[in-house]
């Protein structure tokens, strides 16, 4: 394992001065830091700094920089309490890290906001320093810049004074570098406060309208004032901001005292919003306020713990919306989102662990697999909770953060401490999830009379079984099955004499919290399935889900999830309805654009959407239900692949009536009204018109709306048209193209031609987009549509000579087993699948 610099220096404070100019794009630096040298050879991490001089107590010291590592080497006097200043200087990055601009207009006029972006080893690119989680310190930053009479600046800190000029701010909490943020710029702002005297403020630009920042600031203050109730620990800062950037790669970054978003992800016109895109909101607010306890005041010591502060979070944001909004019933939008991504990615043989080691710097981004570090392992959290209960697990974290407040933790840290609070070995149960990939498939049959389980690891696609066995919370409906199982194969007792006994059919996984799919024999499933209309959404979900799955495997075929999807159509429950479309969307790559199948599955959609459609309508009734609300959007989506000509005649009315100005198109239908005018009455000048609507929209969701229409038009020459603005950053911003690329490409008119831009332009996309935890992405939603052997090959070609650049090498090796898999899937159960469509519709 590569030395870490924190072994030889470990720095206690710093002294940060910057001095910026926009208009030139320099930055020119002074840092001064204090720490304890443990040897009189230390470094010090810096990337793309110039370094000018390095002295210690006045004197100039001889250093050697070494950019291939992201370091400069300095040789001390002698080791012991050191006091070292170094004169440097740089420049304001494009790259959405580091120290950069944020570009956006107001009135026609182009402007810019100053931002920043650390995570996970870009605070370098700014200032000197151990940029490492564990070299934790405290800062005092000063800001000088080109000001303007309306500008207005912010840090993790309030600011203390101005003094010539230059922006002062109170010293930090102990802290890791990564953490560390500011903005400057021409902002608007609105500030609450907690009821513990917290002062909450939600920033924007001024293109934005006032009320666009209500929705955040509320949720922002109601779930600081949660935390700091559940977690039995007070918010440490004196105000928690939140800030929204028109350019960020990410979602969101959980800055201490100082969090930053795109705009989409925190700004809200109240309206005219749907549900969904409330509730999307909501959560990635409560994710980032989850770290400022989990992840800033407790930090992993080092990446490979990365999970720790991502797992917990991403448990956390629904846990506290919740709490916040009971109606909306967060947990439901888990199951739909976070579970299935998690049991997709994470049968996949190759997929990392949940904890992974890991040293190089373009490795460590890697790490960030939304699938694994934070869905899976936040099911492990959730299966921790499920076993624990609320109250254990508060005593837990209380006395786990009393332990390590503004320090460093390891997992088994966390496990130790509601080990402690529950009276369970928790560190044996889940190091097994923890510590190896893949989940298990817990096979339950009647052997010789006996109710027999067993567990293996569970494979989509080609799979090396190497005997890995899991600690399974099996949340059984029977008495008999223990809480956890342990073994490969445990017999629960005689079946029919626990049939008897118990009354019901034999569940196991009931709410689906645990992170392991169920095999049931014929005569079990037979059991399930004889009062199927009387089980709970959840489980209907989960035999959709499971079968699902398993058809994917392989294990059964896509045939035997066709009449699920036939049998619960008419549920009201948005959750079976979600399991539903996300199923009937599988089947699409079973036929050819165009075909004979393709136009049967058409009539199928019809057969599950028509009488949804029917009774749901385009738009919002007063009163809805919450489900209705969140249902609406795919049964639209279904009656547009299937040709519904009635919801293709009202959606094109609807349109009409607000051509002028899409922004007032009702915002639940929203998405599907401008899908359907583009699938259906394209031409160039509506792609102009729709493109324009883009350029100048300032609502984030109605810019995402029209971003998934667009590229879903069926004229080649509106897709030509849209390609050619892929390098346009007045129009698509480096941040929105991953979501472009993968419109065209999903688009079987545009697959070949977005293929052929991302082989052409793969050397601009990396010096664009290359530094940034999104860039592998490119490869994964590429994968993500291929399906023919030819696709394959291609694939193949062109990212098997990358696959030792650092960050891309796992990818590559999953994404090509991933098109592999679907290629031999399609092959072995497309005639089947067809058949089964065929006969649904008799």
């Amino acid at each position: 394992m590569a030395k870490h610099l924190y072994e030889t220096f470990q720095p206690s404070h710093y002294d940060l001065y910057l001095d910026i100019d926009r208009g030139k794009k320099t930055i020119v630096g002074k840092t001064t830091v204090i720490g304890k040298a443990l040897e009189p050879q230390i470094a010090l991490n810096q990337k793309y700094l110039k370094i000018e001089s390095v002295t210690v107590d006045g004197a100039d010291v001889p250093f050697t920089v070494d950019d291939a590592n992201e370091k400069f080497d300095i040789t001390l006097p002698a080791a012991g309490e050191t006091t070292l200043t170094i004169a440097y200087s740089t420049s304001l990055t494009d790259s959405m890290m580091g120290i950069y601009p944020s570009y956006y207009t107001v009135d026609g006029q182009k402007k810019e906001l100053i931002g920043t972006q650390f995570e996970s080893t870009a605070a370098r690119q700014a200032f000197p320093g151990v940029d490492e989680p564990e070299a934790k310190a405290t800062f005092d930053v000063a800001i000088k810049f080109d000001e303007k009479p309306e500008d207005l600046i912010i840090a993790n800190m309030p600011e203390k004074k101005v003094e010539n000029g230059v922006h002062y701010f109170d010293t930090t909490m102990r802290m890791s570098t990564y953490l560390i943020a500011f903005a400057f710029g021409d902002m608007q702002k609105k500030l609450t406060k907690t009821k513990s005297g917290v002062e909450i403020g939600v920033f924007a630009t001024k293109a934005h309208q006032p009320k666009e920042l209500d929705f955040a600031l509320d949720i922002a203050k109601r779930a600081i004032e949660f935390y700091e109730d559940f977690y039995q620990t007070p918010y440490p800062l004196p105000h928690s901001y939140q800030l929204g950037l028109p350019d960020f790669s990410a979602g969101a970054m959980e800055n201490w005292g100082l969090v930053t978003y795109r705009e989409a992800a925190i700004l809200i016109d109240p309206d005219n919003t749907s549900l969904s895109v409330k509730q999307y909101v909501a959560t990635v607010i409560t994710h980032e306020l989850a770290h400022q306890w989990f992840g800033d005041l407790v930090t992993m010591k080092w990446w490979d713990d990365l999970w720790l502060n991502e797992s917990f979070a991403n448990m956390m944001e629904y846990l506290s919306v919740d709490a916040l909004q009971p109606d909306w019933r967060i947990w439901e939008l888990y199951q739909i989102a976070e579970v299935p991504s998690a049991l997709q990615r994470d049968a996949t043989d190759g997929v990392q662990s949940v904890h992974v080691s890991v040293e190089d710097p373009a490795d460590i981004d890697s790490v960030f697999d939304g699938a694994i570090v934070y869905a899976k392992g936040s099911r492990m959290l959730v299966m921790v909770r499920a076993l624990l209960g609320d109250d254990k697990l508060r005593k837990g974290l209380k006395a786990y953060f009393d332990a390590h407040k503004f320090g460093n933790a390891k997992g088994a840290d966390l496990w130790q401490a509601l080990g402690d609070a529950s009276g369970l070995d928790v560190g044996a149960i889940m190091n097994s999830w923890l510590e190896q990939p893949g989940y298990p498939v817990v096979s339950a049959k009647v052997v010789n009379g006996k109710l027999t389980l067993s567990q293996k690891q569970f494979f989509i696609g080609e799979g090396k079984d190497v005997g890995r066995q899991w600690q399974i919370p099996l949340e059984s409906n029977y008495a008999a099955a223990p809480q956890i199982m342990k073994d490969k194969e445990i017999v629960l007792g005689d079946y029919a004499d626990l049939r008897a006994k118990e009354g019901k059919p034999f569940r196991l996984n009931v709410g689906n919290n645990s992170h392991f799919i169920v095999k049931y024999d014929d005569a079990l499933l037979a059991d399930i399935l004889k009062d199927a209309d009387q089980l709970d959404p959840t489980t209907k979900l989960q035999l959709i889900q499971d079968t699902r799955l398993q058809a994917e495997a392989g294990v059964t075929t896509y045939a035997a999830v066709v009449p699920l999807l036939k049998r619960f159509k008419d549920s009201k429950s948005n959750i079976v309805n979600t399991a539903i479309y996300q199923a009937a969307r599988q089947l699409r790559k079973f036929v050819a654009p165009d075909s004979a199948e393709e136009k049967q599955l058409k009539a199928f959609y019809n057969q599950l959407s028509a009488e949804q459609y029917a009774r749901l309508g385009l738009t919002e009734k007063a009163g809805e239900s919450v489900d209705d609300q969140l249902t609406r959007n795919w049964i639209l989506g279904a009656a547009g692949y299937a040709e519904n000509s009635d919801a293709i005649a009202q959606e094109h009315k609807l349109f009409q009536q607000h051509a002028d100005d899409v922004a007032s198109l009702p915002a639940s239908a929203r998405p599907a009204i401008l899908a359907n005018e583009t699938e259906h009455f394209s031409s160039t000048q509506l792609a102009d018109q729709l493109l324009d609507a883009y350029r100048t929209a300032v609502d984030p969701s109605v810019k995402s709306a029209l971003a998934q229409a667009l590229p879903a038009s069926d004229d080649e020459a509106v897709l030509k048209q849209i390609i050619a603005l892929y390098k346009d950053p007045d129009t698509i911003k480096p941040q929105d193209l991953r979501s472009w690329y993968r419109g065209v490409l999903a688009n079987p008119k545009g697959e070949q031609l977005a293929w052929d831009w991302l082989r052409d332009n793969w050397e601009w996309l990396n010096e664009t987009v290359g530094g940034d935890m999104e860039f592998t992405t490119y490869i994964t939603v590429t994968a993500g549509v291929f399906r023919t052997q030819q696709r394959l090959d291609e694939f193949k070609a062109f990212f098997e000579p990358k696959i030792d650049v650092p960050g891309l090498g796992r990818e590559i090796k999953m994404d090509t087993s991933v098109i592999t898999s679907r290629v031999a899937l399609i092959q072995s159960q497309q005639a089947t699948v067809n058949q089964a469509v065929a006969d649904a519709l008799k």
